[in-house]
């Protein structure tokens, strides 16, 4: 199997050495914190502490949608949380997120301050908090939603930590793995396909948190955009995918909800905080890098 060697388990697995990968530096088999450090807490009740990995990118984008409808109790500090220096186990993070992912939301706008954590959670709290906003309140178009915002809460893992792991970030190339997980995700793009085929967006003709959901990683994933699988996927042959990532890429609020806690690309692209909505005009990196 491309020059692998035959592998059997131990009776009892231990963890003794570092799995080899892009992230192994950030991996270990127990939760909890690593080291003391507080987190930084900025003048808005929300508080968002995140990356700009498609699973931070949901709620950014969330956050700017519900600030374009007009909600203004949605205007938040987002804190950068550098993943591969071990931030989100710093002791704040975790006693945000036990699980040690990010985003992570605080909410300080009650009397006792809530958290947050796992984006789909996020995603539904923060439209329930402003009114339903981008969430159905028929029964029938609810559970429509929710079906498709939990599919993606469910299907993800397939293709970032099944697919992109292996195909981008492992120490070695596996066939059979990047062949399962490649069918697997080919799968999830007809699954969507089809149903893009015959409805505008996700929950039906409006624009719900399912597409907010689902667009970060599929949409950029049938745009070429992620582990530079495009060709090896043909993800141009989801015609229907690619219409709706292309519509959603075009609101100003997916623009620039994208743009926060990002740090690569294009320094025009990367707003590594956000604490005011002037930040997009005044704090990209391209302006901060500029000479003076």
């Amino acid at each position: 199997m491309n020059g692998t060697t035959a592998y059997t388990p131990p009776t009892v697995w231990s963890w003794n050495k570092e799995s080899g990968g892009r992230f192994a530096n950030i991996n270990r088999p127990i939760a909890g914190a690593t080291h003391e450090k507080d987190l930084p807490v900025g003048r808005h009740p929300l508080q968002l502490y995140s990356l700009a990995t498609p699973n931070g990118v949901k709620v950014t984008v969330m956050l700017e949608e519900l600030l374009a409808l007009g909600h203004a109790g949605a205007e938040y500090d987002a804190w950068l949380i550098r993943i591969n220096d071990g931030d989100q186990f710093g002791s704040g993070f975790v006693a945000v997120n036990p699980n040690s992912k990010i985003p992570a939301l605080m909410d300080r706008s009650g009397d006792k301050p809530i958290r947050v954590f796992e984006s789909g959670a996020i995603l539904q709290y923060l439209a329930e908090k402003f009114g339903n906003a981008f969430l159905p309140t028929g029964r029938a178009e609810r559970a429509e939603c929710l079906s498709w915002l939990f599919w993606q809460m469910g299907s993800a893992p397939y293709l970032g930590g099944g697919f992109g792991h292996f195909y981008a970030y492992a120490p070695t190339k596996i066939e059979y793995a990047i062949d399962r997980f490649a069918m697997e995700t080919k799968r999830q793009l007809d699954v969507l396909d089809r149903r893009l085929a015959e409805s505008r967006y996700l929950a039906g003709d409006e624009y719900t948190i399912a597409d907010i959901a689902v667009w970060p990683w599929y949409g950029a994933l049938a745009k070429g955009q992620l582990y530079e699988a495009g060709e090896f996927l043909q993800v141009s042959e989801y015609r229907n995918v690619v219409r709706w990532a292309d519509e959603i890429a075009k609101r100003p609020a997916v623009q620039r909800g994208r743009m926060v806690n990002r740090t690569w690309g294009q320094p025009t692209s990367q707003l590594h905080e956000r604490h005011d909505a002037s930040d997009f005009d005044t704090r990209t990196q391209d302006k901060l890098q500029a000479p003076t």
